[in-house]
């Protein structure tokens, strides 16, 4: 395809496919939940002037932390990351060589599967963006930047002790900084003094909220102030059937008082909790959560907030209580701003000499085996050595948009040796995938799931064209063109996707490896990501 055709190709896509949220287009006048049906765990919201930042959890992929922009809170784009690299230890790299049962098992020889960056606050202070987070394994970070595309600074170590989690800092009126956060495990919360740059604590800590019995498995600490109150807003209950707290006091250190402002209340929402508050220049308040949904992961609400007595209630009111439930639909946030036609990047036609923002590889990928000038208009992956999918670096993946979707990548195989698999995937533990085995001097289209494969036709032409087609049942059904996309051949049946795994939902990915000798490639003319019958548009 040229570059002319495929940039043609790509507007029309884009026109084509639109966020989760969107109700009846621009002019819409309510909105519906969840506005991202993808998974932006843990997420954390600001308002900077008339435009809203969200970050998220990302864990072991690369580059780390997400930041999206929005300026009505209900369409989202994506500006960049925090992190480029993930430079907290050698795991991260994934030196070989791995085997299977380690990827799956624990994080060991050479992988870091769900280690990484959890639970990130984004705050904005003295003129400029903070960021922190923890890595379990590693300690408790922030980096800062003047905007929020960056360039960020490196990340500095806030804590130097793992098993801590989910971190908040706040800047009291008087300038005196503090930090929250949990241990992994979740619970007690802790605060902590720290240097007026928030690059530091200045104490051990000291336990400021823990009730095993009320609220157990109590993370996800977002700190505020309002009205001579301090709030703390966390969620508790776990992450498949968890609600959200309000704790409040008049000094930052305690006591505090508790009330439960989300719960699942007679929705089908059964997890409706973590997350940030951010207000509107009008004043309105509204909250940012997610919601647990299996192999689509933990997906992104937003719910209305209104003060009653000077607490928080969140969402529709469920009688009887001083709490609130999800609300399906709702109007849209008066921003100031009309509803825009912001989307979550997704389709590619490689045609840029950098990376779309929505790529992230598996783990830091080995720059060595990728390019996107070698062959200009194409991705080459050149493949490394490994066992299996899980075990393979410069796995290339994005998040899976729900609740149905068609991902159609076009692949050159010219350049393949014996040994090497390449193709597209649903990324996670046990994943499945289609794609390409070459073996004895042949290539055969080839289908694989939980690590079996299943050869089918030998592959005769200079290109093909895999297909992943995901349903809201959480399956995925795969095929392939022979004839440049007119008429796709399924193979197999459908598959369950790659499950809830090392804390994320499964994700399309490209990918290449080997069983032999390292040095054959592929290149990847472009992917096409499209809504399927049902989605809003």
């Amino acid at each position: 395809m040229t570059g002319r055709t495929k940039g043609w190709w790509l507007a029309a896509c884009l026109l084509a496919t639109g966020s989760a949220g969107v109700d009846a287009g621009p002019a819409a006048k309510t909105y519906a939940n969840p506005i991202l049906y993808a998974d932006y765990s843990d997420p954390d919201v600001i308002r900077v002037g008339k435009t809203y930042y969200m970050v998220a959890s990302s864990f072991h992929f690369s580059p780390g932390i997400p930041i999206l922009a929005s300026s009505d809170l209900v369409h989202w784009r994506i500006l960049g990351h925090v992190l480029p690299r993930l430079p907290f230890a050698p795991e991260y790299d994934m030196p070989g060589p791995h085997t299977l049962t380690d990827a799956i098992s624990k994080p060991v020889g050479g992988t870091r599967y769900a280690g990484g960056v959890w639970a990130p606050s984004i705050r904005f202070h003295a003129g400029r963006f903070h960021v922190y987070w923890a890595t379990p394994d590693e300690g408790i970070f922030m980096a800062t930047a003047a905007r929020a595309e960056g360039p960020w600074s490196a990340p500095v170590k806030v804590i130097d002790q793992p098993l801590l989690e989910d971190p908040c800092p706040f800047w009291d009126d008087d300038g005196t900084a503090w930090l929250v956060h949990s241990r992994h495990g979740a619970g007690p919360l802790i605060l902590h003094r720290m240097s007026a740059d928030g690059t530091r604590v200045l104490d051990a800590g000291t336990v400021i909220v823990e009730d095993k019995a009320k609220l157990p498995i109590l993370e996800g600490p977002k700190v505020y102030k309002r009205g001579g109150y301090y709030y703390i807003l966390a969620p508790f209950g776990g992450v498949e059937k968890g609600a959200q707290v309000a704790l409040r006091a008049r000094s930052i250190r305690g006591p505090y008082e508790q009330r439960v402002v989300l719960s699942q209340g007679s929705t089908a929402v059964q997890g409706p909790h973590q997350g940030g508050w951010v207000e509107t220049p009008s004043g309105e308040g509204w909250f940012i959560h997610f919601n647990s949904t299996g192999a689509f992961g933990r997906i992104t609400y937003l719910e209305p907030l209104v003060w009653k007595d000077d607490w928080p209630m969140i969402g529709q009111p469920i009688p009887g209580t001083d709490g609130g439930q999800p609300v399906a639909t709702f109007r849209i946030p008066d921003t100031g701003s009309p509803p825009s036609r912001d989307r979550l990047q997704d389709s590619d036609g490689f045609d840029s000499p950098r990376l779309g923002v929505q790529w992230e590889w598996n783990h830091n990928p080995d720059a060595a085996r990728w390019s996107l000038t070698a062959r200009p208009g194409f991705l080459r992956l050149t493949a490394g050595r490994a066992d299996h999918l899980v075990t393979a670096r410069n796995t290339l993946t994005q998040i899976l948009q729900g609740p149905r979707r068609r991902i159609t990548v076009r692949i050159d195989p010219a350049r393949m040796t014996d040994g090497q698999r390449a193709g597209l995937s649903l990324f996670g533990v046990r994943p499945s995938w289609i794609g390409l085995v070459r073996d004895g001097g042949t290539t055969r289209v080839t289908l694989a799931s939980e690590g079996r494969e299943t050869p089918s036709v030998a592959l005769t032409g200079r290109g093909i064209d895999l297909r992943a087609e995901v349903g809201p049942e959480q399956t995925v059904r795969y095929s392939y063109s022979l004839d440049g996309g007119r008429r796709f051949v399924a193979l197999g049946d459908a598959i369950p996707l790659a499950r809830f795994s090392w804390w994320k939902g499964s994700r399309p990915a490209l990918f290449t490896y080997t069983h032999k000798t390292p040095g054959g490639s592929v290149d990847i003319d472009w992917v096409r990501v499209e809504p399927l019958s049902g989605d809003a548009a």
